[in-house]
């Protein structure tokens, strides 16, 4: 097994364990991250379902991300993160979802915001939490270590929720 089959396995585990349900909020993972996690037998049990929200439209019309606020923040913003993974909540059976925004290159980059920049966030009911972290290499290592972080974010969130 590798690393994010070894996190998503760990995940599965945790969220089986609280009776937790999970959906995902995806854009620059291109859905990496519900792939990691129904790559785990019995996934079923604690996954609900993922979005795939590359376009803005798409966070607009599926996660109810206010245009507004991608106009005032950016898409790739702390801000958007935390819309998605609310909207993800809101618009699926989950109890628990996790969001990845960002630029994985090599093009795409703005002043303040390089390429390998990922903003992330995790919801839990009224509790949100999100991060921006700057991550190096080409546009297949950032949507891995986004994916990595992403999981290893929820364990974190969940063990303090």
């Amino acid at each position: 097994m590798d690393d994010i089959t070894e996190l998503a396995a760990e995940v599965g585990r945790l969220l089986q364990s609280k009776g937790l349900l999970l959906a995902v909020a995806e854009s620059c993972t291109g859905g990496g991250v519900a792939h990691a996690i129904t790559e785990i037998a019995g996934s079923s049990n604690w996954f609900d379902c993922g979005f795939i929200t590359y376009s803005n439209a798409s966070k607009t019309e599926l996660l109810d991300v206010s245009a507004a606020l991608i106009a005032q923040h950016g898409t790739v913003s702390e801000e958007i993160a935390a819309a998605m993974a609310e909207g993800a909540l809101k618009n699926s059976n989950a109890h628990v979802t996790l969001s990845t925004t960002g630029i994985a290159g090599p093009g795409g980059a703005v002043p303040g915001k390089p390429v390998g920049t990922v903003c992330f966030g995790w919801t839990l009911g009224h509790n949100t939490h999100t991060e921006r972290l700057v991550f190096a290499g080409d546009r297949h290592a950032v949507r891995s270590q986004t994916v990595v972080h992403a999981l290893r974010g929820l364990l974190r969130f969940l063990g303090q929720a």
